[in-house]
C-alpha cells in the first residue's frame, strides 16, 4: 500500500536541509521504537518519500511556504500501514528539521495497470550500491546509461523478492531488467549545470556513511510483477533509509488516490 501522509506546516518559511532523508528516517524509527509492542511481528518493510511543498531553495536547504506537506510512504504489508498512521496522527505535532507539522489526512495511492515497460519518476534518490556490502567506493559516480547501472538494481531487486517469497522459477522469469535514462532529461540537467546524482549522508547502526543517489527519470523494461515490486517497495538500496521511491511519470497521483480512514484520537 502507498499513502500520501498530508500535514499542516505550522511555521511557513522553516526549512530542512537539502539532504534531509536522514531526518526523517530517523523519526519513523524513533516512533516505530516506542511503539514496537503495537506493532505484531515487529516493524514490516517500508519506504519513503522527501517532503513535497511549495519551497524555496536557500543558502542552508529547501524552505518551505506551503500551508500543507506530502510525504509518501509505502508497505506492502496492511497490518502495519495501519498500526503506523494510527500512531503518527496520535501526535498533535512533529518535527522535521526546523518545521512543525501536524498530521491532517492520509490518502491512499491506488496501483495503476502496469505494463513491461514503465517510465518512473525519482521522488526520493535511487543507491545502487550498500556502503556497508561493496568493495566498491558508494560515492562513485556511475552513468545511469552504462549497463552495469542496470545490473547493480537488477541484483539488489532480484534479492529483495527472493526474501519477500518469490520462488527461484519465478525469478528466473524476471531475468528482462533494463533501466534506460530519459536523453533528454539528462542533457537539459548537463545544459543547466545541475546534478541529478548527488551525495547523501545515511545513518548504519549509529555510524555516519555517506552515499550517491540519484534522480531522473528513466523507463524500466521488466516484467509486470517486477514493475510493481518495485513501486511497492522501492528500487535500490537503503529504501527504509528514505531512498528509492517511484512515482509513474505522466500521471498525477491525485487522480488516483482516495481518501484513507485513519484512527486519529490522540490519546
Amino acid at each position: 500500500m502507498r499513502a500520501r501522509i498530508i500535514f499542516g506546516l505550522l511555521n511557513k518559511g522553516a526549512s530542512v536541509p537539502f539532504h534531509h532523508q536522514f531526518l526523517i528516517a530517523s523519526f519513523i524509527e524513533s516512533l516505530i521504537q516506542r511503539s514496537l509492542h503495537d506493532f505484531p511481528g515487529g516493524p514490516a518493510h517500508y519506504h519513503f518519500s522527501g517532503l513535497k511543498g511549495q519551497i524555496k531553495v536557500g543558502k542552508d536547504g529547501l524552505y518551505f511556504y506551503s500551508s500543507k506537506i506530502t510525504l509518501v510512504f509505502a508497505s506492502p504489508n496492511q497490518t502495519f500501514m495501519d498500526q503506523f498512521l494510527s500512531k503518527l496522527f496520535q501526535l498533535p505535532q512533529i518535527e522535521i528539521g526546523k518545521l512543525q507539522l501536524t498530521p491532517l489526512q492520509v490518502e491512499k495511492e491506488e496501483m495503476p495497470e502496469l505494463q513491461d515497460e514503465m517510465k518512473f519518476l525519482c521522488i526520493s534518490p535511487m543507491v545502487i550500491m550498500h556502503p556497508l556490502d561493496t568493495e566498491d567506493d558508494p560515492k562513485k559516480f556511475i552513468s545511469p546509461s552504462a549497463d552495469v547501472f542496470s545490473d547493480f538494481l537488477y541484483e539488489e531487486i532480484m534479492l529483495r523478492m527472493e526474501s519477500a517469497g518469490y520462488t527461484p522459477e519465478q525469478l528466473e522469469k524476471f531475468f528482462k531488467f533494463q533501466i534506460v535514462p530519459d536523453k533528454e532529461y539528462l542533457s537539459k540537467i548537463k545544459d543547466g549545470d545541475k546534478k541529478f546524482a548527488r551525495v547523501f549522508p545515511v545513518f548504519l547502526e549509529g555510524e555516519k556513511h555517506e552515499v550517491r543517489g540519484y534522480t531522473l527519470p528513466f523507463t524500466l523494461y521488466a516484467d509486470k510483477e517486477v514493475q510493481k515490486f518495485v513501486l511497492s517497495n522501492g528500487l535500490g538500496y537503503l529504501t527504509e533509509k528514505g531512498f528509492g521511491m517511484l512515482d509513474i511519470a505522466n500521471s498525477d497521483p491525485n487522480l488516483r488516490s482516495v481518501p484513507y480512514p485513519v484512527n486519529t484520537s490522540r490519546g
